[in-house]
């Protein structure tokens, strides 16, 4: 079994606290846990599922046909332009797209099939180097300009990764600031994904304006990485 039921009911706890009740969803990430662990997660009413790689999920998961009704799976890591082809049949949105070039190669891959498919624009909102996402508002609103050349990208929402480490104001910050960038965004789109906070800093991301949590410990457990 995972503890999806008492990490749910800690999310709505917390928004509910913050005036905010009903107004965040619960992603469960199974990073490195089998198929069985997400069908067990599935059972006690979970939908909404994130994997960090292309490869996994090709291994893990089966077909969207034989998958079961609801379940939806969206891609939050990184992702390679010469992936896409492989990605873009088996999940429902890609929260990783992180530049226009990107854009580009999934626009080119989904115009074959005239499919459309929900994004999130990665946002490197602790400005490390070493973090995937726009670097700057200058770049992510160049990228909002770009949707107009990619009418099968459906921009929904932001995602970001706070920092490295656990620093609790270093933390808000980001979390702030990526907010901000969310409202401003949306002035000009129909957004309602802000994913920010995962196991260890998501009661602060839903304090400062999370939308969705992006959950993977406190509910699998620790990853196994021998899972396949």
């Amino acid at each position: 079994m995972t503890n999806v039921r008492e990490v749910r009911k800690s999310v709505d706890s917390r928004a509910e606290q913050c005036g905010r009740k009903g107004a965040v969803s619960l992603m469960a990430v199974s990073k490195t846990h089998p198929y069985s662990a997400i069908l067990d997660c599935y059972e006690e009413g979970q939908r909404l599922f994130g994997e960090n790689r292309v490869q996994e999920v090709c291994e893990k998961f089966p077909p969207v046909s034989q998958r079961p009704d609801g379940m939806k799976l969206c891609l939050i890591g990184h992702l390679q332009r010469n992936k896409v082809k492989k990605i873009l049949p088996l999940v429902d949105r890609i929260d990783s797209v992180d530049s226009t070039a990107l854009m580009d190669e999934l626009e080119k891959e989904l115009a074959k099939t005239d499919r459309c498919i929900e994004i999130l624009f990665e946002i490197n909102s602790s400005h490390e180097e070493q973090k995937s996402g726009f670097a700057d508002e200058k770049a992510l609103f160049e990228a909002a300009d770009h949707l107009a050349l990619c009418p099968h990208l459906i921009l929904k929402g932001l995602m970001t990764v706070g920092p490295l480490g656990f620093d609790e104001e270093k933390n808000r910050a980001a979390f702030r600031y990526a907010k901000a960038l969310f409202d401003r965004l949306r002035q000009r789109f129909d957004l309602t994904v802000l994913s920010m906070g995962m196991s260890a800093d998501y009661l602060q991301a839903i304090e400062e304006g999370s939308t969705e949590v992006r959950i993977g410990t406190a509910i699998f457990g620790q990853r196994t990485y021998d899972a396949t």
